[in-house]
């Protein structure tokens, strides 16, 4: 009998990874991406986002990548939406599981989404009002957790704030993210603390960007305290449109890597996962991960 994994990896590659490459990737390149990754054991795998084609380019397919997957039984295919024209099209192209996004930072808001945190709440409230009565499972993200690339530091009162607001509306989990990657270990257990005084340690994620490799350092500190599910990037993809200087997302093969080393389980088979990176890393002519080269070279 197959052993439950003990740790959850949302795969953030398709849609965090690819929204801020400089030039236009194929959809079949999209579509493929996804169904290697799926094939490789991942489990969660975010593919698109609906926003408008001006604010993202690169992800103006949405419809037409989620039409053309090879979807798997058990594995999870969301979306990012924005708002409630966003949400129409999801569920138009058949989406049944949907990520909503804020900032800590009012400073990043404004550059992101030229909004406040206030005003971005009140978008996506009806769109979760919406989805409840769809049946269709909500995921809350809130960035900039640990710094802001324009206001500096974002007080964990703030994080914890608005994490207890997305739960409240309906959010069935949280994710922290440190967006442009200038937290350290003991900045990501305080947040932890902080946050799972009022939402259960289960239902929050981490998302780290390695801008200054502390991603791994920041996950490891995290599991101690019990958090069990990770966003990651495959290949280490990514990065942010509106935060200047920020690096990709941790990579999943970085993140698999240590975690089968620790005894944990991910359902995921990384020799699988490191071929995945490699050939989307050539096709984007970005380097592939670390432990992702050094995988595939204890088989040459």
């Amino acid at each position: 009998m197959t052993q439950a994994p003990e740790i959850k990896i949302v795969e953030v590659g398709p849609r965090d990874g690819l929204q801020s490459e400089p030039y236009t990737v194929p959809t079949s390149i999209k579509v493929e991406l996804i169904d290697r990754l799926a094939d490789a054991g991942l489990s969660v795998i975010e593919t698109t986002s609906f926003v408008s084609d001006q604010a993202i380019p690169q992800l103006s397919d949405a419809e037409l990548v989620y039409a053309r997957l090879q979807q798997q039984p058990g594995v999870r295919y969301p979306a990012l939406v924005p708002n409630e024209r966003g949400y129409e099209r999801a569920r138009a192209a058949g989406i049944t599981d949907i990520a909503v996004f804020t900032a800590a930072s009012e400073a990043f808001n404004q550059h992101n989404i030229n909004c406040s945190i206030e005003q971005s709440m009140a978008r996506f409230a009806p769109v979760i009002e919406r989805a409840q009565s769809d049946g269709v499972s909500v995921r809350g993200y809130v960035s900039t957790v640990m710094g802001c690339p324009y206001q500096g530091d974002v007080p964990i009162s703030d994080v914890v704030r608005i994490s207890e607001a997305l739960y409240a509306a309906g959010c069935y989990e949280i994710s922290l993210g440190d967006t442009i990657g200038v937290g350290n270990a003991r900045q990501a257990q305080d947040l932890i603390r902080s946050v799972a005084q009022s939402i259960p340690i289960e239902q929050l994620a981490v998302h780290f960007h390695d801008t200054y490799g502390q991603a791994l350092a920041n996950i490891f500190a995290c599991l101690e305290l019990g958090v069990k599910t990770i966003d990651s990037s495959v290949a280490g993809l990514g990065g942010c449109p509106y935060a200047r200087g920020a690096t990709g997302n941790v990579a999943t093969e970085d993140v698999v890597y240590m975690l089968d080393g620790m005894g944990l389980t991910t359902g995921i088979d990384l020799w699988a996962l490191a071929q995945t990176g490699r050939w989307i890393a050539a096709e984007l002519g970005r380097p592939h991960s670390r432990a992702g080269q050094a995988v595939l070279k204890t088989r040459q």
